[in-house]
């Protein structure tokens, strides 16, 4: 797990993108606390979620699976197999779970989302 470092007021580099793994998750800590899951989609594009699985009641999500479905790209969750969005956090399987998700930028680069 990364600790995140602030860039700015707003923006805040969580890590470099070459620790990124393409279609694949990182586990990193925002603000010392919450556990968030970064998934680089490609060469430009990462998404960040939160790590929780609201459904498995543990911070699991960085360790699912990518994939898309009608053009939203989703994470499903390793536990349960619930599918997150990762644009907006929603759950394509249940409608009463969400996740938070976070503006993702990848700047120089660091990867950094907007707190």
């Amino acid at each position: 797990m990364t600790a995140i470092n602030s860039t700015n007021t707003n923006w805040h580099t969580l890590c470099q993108k070459d620790d990124l793994v393409k279609h694949s998750g990182v586990c990193a800590l925002l603000d010392n606390e919450q556990q968030v899951a970064i998934f680089l989609i490609d060469n430009d594009k990462a998404f960040t979620i939160s790590n929780w699985d609201p459904a498995g009641n543990a911070n699991v999500l960085y360790r699912g699976l990518i994939g898309d479905e009608e053009g939203e790209i989703f994470v499903a969750s390793p536990l349960y197999k619930e599918r997150f969005v990762l644009s907006d956090g929603r759950c394509l399987d249940d409608e009463s779970l969400s996740v938070t998700s976070y503006a993702t930028r990848i700047e120089q680069g660091q990867v950094q989302v907007l707190v």
